[in-house]
């Protein structure tokens, strides 16, 4: 939202439905998103010239189609091309025809199956739900018994359960733009999963995040362009669902090289907000590009010197049920070099903020090196309060502490 606004190239912005810390950029429309004939009315009625669907589950639904069958720009896959994310097993047999490396995988989807399949992994075991989980639906263990019993209650549930080899090496999150075989690449992210310190505890959808990566090599970007999106973007051309809007690729660089561990066909926080706040382009103008099929024409993206990091603070039984309805202080007051961006909060009728999410703020802060940019970003989330919430205090530390490098190939 905010990268948006500074783009003088564009003059309103309507977020629909939004929250409160969007509403004092945006004008709020209370439209559900996962209607195409909401959204659709909208957009007509507003004459908007793009349309930017951010959340995963419109895109599946099909929601961009609908935008652009109407001859509204639309920046989004279509909800065939956005099978990448929805369906885990759609995404391996993508990668398996472009000859992307990723881990082995297979598909459990009945009870009577599992116990020989997790016999055929392990010592660590990675288990995934085969569709949207909003990245809480990985578990990655050493114990066989945990494996099988989240295996066991997604099966439960009726979700097909994706059983995974453990990819060795640091991961990368690279967003990048797509516009059919066209890819132009955003800054490198790490985000950081775990809900505890040194990456314990569940995952979660993210508790923070720093761009760019010291500890990665400046050759990185352009491997991962030429041996992951870019073939991934030519395959689903070739098979007629080519894909228009933002790419995400997970990655672990190891050994032999960078290896998918997820695709997601949107921006996702906490990432995007770390990559954003560097950003120098006008971010609009890129994504009227993409949509429009002239992104190859495009300028490339501009970045700012320096670093950027995300913390999130988090409700109290997060990623768990959360607790919700308390009230935030401290989110208001101005500090150089950071912003306080809305995730799970709503407003009160006397005008209190309150808690409304598992994730409920994100902090971003920007510094000449990561460094200060953590700094900043700790001074300013110290100054919230929100009864039972936590954050991680190690976002971007290894880093700054030169405590992550890529394995070397033996």
């Amino acid at each position: 939202m905010l990268a948006l606004r500074r783009d003088p190239g564009v003059s309103a912005v309507v977020a629909a439905p939004g929250n409160p810390g969007m509403a004092q950029q945006a004008q709020l429309r209370p439209v559900d998103p996962c209607s195409a004939e909401a959204v659709v009315a909208l957009a007509t009625e507003l004459g908007s010239d793009l349309v930017v669907i951010g959340p995963e589950v419109p895109l599946v639904l099909g929601i961009a189609d609908a935008v652009r069958a109407a001859g509204i720009a639309c920046f989004g896959p279509s909800a065939a091309a956005a099978r990448i994310e929805g369906s885990k097993a759609f995404a391996k047999d993508v990668m398996a025809a472009a000859g992307v490396r990723t881990a082995h995988s297979e598909v459990v989807d009945h009870p009577g199956e599992l116990d020989a399949a997790l016999d055929r992994f392990g010592p660590t075991w990675v288990v995934k739900d085969d569709g949207l989980a909003a990245g809480k639906g990985v578990v990655v263990t050493t114990d066989r018994l945990a494996a099988r019993d989240h295996a066991a209650e997604l099966l439960e549930q009726g979700h097909p359960v994706l059983l995974e080899s453990f990819l060795d090496g640091p991961e990368v999150s690279l967003f990048c733009l797509v516009d059919g075989e066209t890819v132009v690449p955003l800054l490198p992210a790490q985000d950081h999963k775990r809900v505890g310190n040194g990456d314990t505890g569940p995952n979660t959808g993210g508790m923070g995040a720093y761009t760019p990566l010291p500890w990665l090599p400046p050759t990185a970007v352009a491997e991962i362009v030429d041996t992951v999106v870019k073939p991934v973007a030519v395959e689903m051309v070739r098979r007629g669902v080519p894909f228009s809007g933002l790419l995400y690729a997970g990655l672990a660089m190891g050994q032999a090289g960078p290896a998918v561990v997820e695709f997601n066909c949107r921006f996702g926080d906490p990432e995007t907000q770390a990559v954003l706040a560097l950003l120098d382009s006008p971010l609009g103008a890129l994504l009227h590009a993409t949509a429009t099929g002239t992104l190859a024409a495009a300028e490339p993206p501009r970045w700012h010197e320096g670093s950027a990091v995300t913390v999130v603070l988090a409700a109290e039984n997060y990623p768990g049920r959360p607790r919700t309805g308390d009230v935030i202080t401290g989110v208001e007051a101005a500090e150089p070099n950071t912003e306080v961006l809305h995730a799970g909060t709503s407003l009160r009728a006397d005008g209190a903020l309150l808690s409304a999410g598992g994730r409920v703020l994100n902090v971003v802060a920007t510094g000449a090196d990561l460094t200060e940019a953590r700094e900043r970003a700790y001074a300013r989330i110290a100054s919230i309060k929100l009864p039972g919430s936590h954050y991680r205090t190690d976002i971007a530390l290894a880093a700054v502490e030169q405590r992550i490098s890529i394995p070397a190939e033996v």
